[in-house]
Parts: C-alpha cells; structure tokens; sequence
C-alpha cells in the first residue's frame, strides 16, 4: 500500500474537521518519512512497528526537547485513525502510553469573565448581533467551534429552546438552549441574518458577505473560543450537573474525556459535604 496516497484520502474524510486535519497531516507525514527510512510499508504497520516509532518519537534529540505526553498522544492517535481508515480496526495495534498524565485543560473562565466576554460584542449593527448570539450559544450549548459554524437553520428549535448539534465522527447530539442564547438567537435571525444574506444560503451564522463562517474568524474575534465549552462544563458542574450529564451534553464518545473535569467535580463534592455533614464543622 503506498503511505502518502493512503493518507491523502483519509485526510479528505468529511468526518475530519479542518483543524483536525492541519495537525494530522503534519504528524501522519511524519510518520510517513520514517516508514520510508525503514523501508517499511503501511500494511506492515504492527504492535512491534508502532512500538518502534513510539520510542523514536519520545527520545530526545540535539536542540529539541523531549515531546510532551499530550503531543505524543496526539501522533499515536493520527495514526491509529489512519490505520483503521486504511486497514480496517483490526488492524489497529494495541499499544497503550506508559505513564501518560491526565491532559490539562486551560482554566475555565468564571462567570463575570465570561459576562464580560460576551458584553463586548455590543451594538446593534448586523455584525455585533451576529457575534453576541454566536458566542452565547458556543456558551450556551458546550459547541465546538467547528460545530457552530456546521450549524444549519433547520438546526435551531426556537419552539423547542434545542439545538441539533453533529460532531466528532457525525455524532449527533440535541442541546438545550439557555435564555440569553434564546433571546439572542431570536434576535439575529429576525434583523441581522436577512442584512446578511445572500441568496439561499441556509448555514445559520453568516460572514459580512453571506458565506458560511471560517473557525479562523472566532479565533479572530476571542483569542480562545474553546475556553467558552470549558466554561460550560466547568459551570455546570459547579451547579451540581453529573459527569454523566456533562458527557451528553458534550458529545463525548466516552466518560474518560469527561473526566477530566472530575477536579470541578471534586471541589463541588467538597462543598456539599462541608456544608451537609454535621461533623464537617
């Protein structure tokens, strides 16, 4: 099986979102140059293989330093994608990280953050309409922000105060929507969306020339919209949401990933009990 052909056509799978596929590219031709110095072949690709460019990868070299466990997570995980779109999930070499340390997310902003945050998208001009209801659903909801910018209008339930969300590997989810994402949403579609528009065009949140927005312009309007989905689990956790609730509303394909909200989750259980067991005080 040629490499580079066999990794071209899974990179173009719909199911890849484009940052996905900007980093797996990077990381799969990676991969690639080494099976070429070998002399090894995709289809030869097996646990002892792996096992090989597991440890080429974590070996420190002259003027670079040791990859991080997250980033070597990341590889391993492009590659076993790449193996089970090319050669089936039998195929895929069991090959667990030793030692890898639970992933760190970035603090969450607080509550009056992310008031503020939002409170700067002001104005009434179509533009800053757009920009409140957008990231008060991201909020709102826990999106993803190639997972807003997806969105259709047939995927906004006004009657139903719902969200019908696709995301990773077309998993789709239905989230409820908050008052102020109600009330946002509802106002940009009745005088923002129709100034914007241009043609039949039915992605819900449109550019200043009525096409589908880029990831690149959330990033350009909040240096960090995903510190917004943080805000939404970390919040609701707060509130007294279960992990279990919290991987739902996510769409985590498995509780592991959610639980690396569980030192939220602890510092709630924390509080509950100081304030319900009466020889906590």
């Amino acid at each position: 099986m040629e490499t580079r052909a066999a990794i071209e056509r899974f990179l173009q799978s719909p199911r890849l979102a484009a940052s996905t596929q900007r980093s797996y590219r990077a990381d799969l031709e990676e991969f690639s140059r080494w099976l070429e110095r070998r002399g090894t072949t995709l289809d030869a690709v097996d646990a002892r293989v792996l096992a090989d460019y597991t440890r080429h990868l974590g070996r420190a070299r002259p003027g670079r330093e040791r990859l991080a466990p997250g980033t070597l997570a990341r590889k391993l995980a492009a590659i076993r994608s790449l193996l089970r779109s090319a050669l089936g999930p039998s195929r895929v070499p069991d090959l667990p990280l030793q030692n890898r340390r639970r992933r760190r997310l970035p603090n969450a902003p607080k509550l009056g953050d992310v008031e503020e945050l939002l409170g700067q998208f002001a104005g009434d001009d179509p533009l800053s309409v757009r920009n409140r209801a957008l990231f008060e659903l991201v909020y709102s909801a826990g999106l993803r922000t190639h997972e807003v910018v997806r969105l259709r209008l047939s995927d906004i339930d006004l009657e139903q105060r719902a969200v019908h969300v696709t995301g990773k590997g077309d998993k789709e989810r239905v989230v409820p929507l908050g008052d102020e994402a109600d009330v946002w949403l509802r106002r940009y579609l009745q005088l923002a969306r129709p100034a914007l528009a241009r043609g039949a065009d039915d992605t819900l949140f449109l550019s200043h020339r009525g096409r589908r927005l880029d990831t690149s312009t959330l990033r350009r309007l909040v240096a960090n919209p995903h510190r917004l989905r943080h805000a939404f689990a970390t919040h609701l956790l707060e509130g007294g949401a279960d992990l279990r609730t919290i991987q739902e509303l996510l769409g985590h394909a498995s509780l592991s990933t959610t639980q690396t909200y569980s030192h939220v989750d602890a510092r709630r259980l924390k509080r509950v009990y100081h304030l319900a067991h009466p020889r906590a005080r």
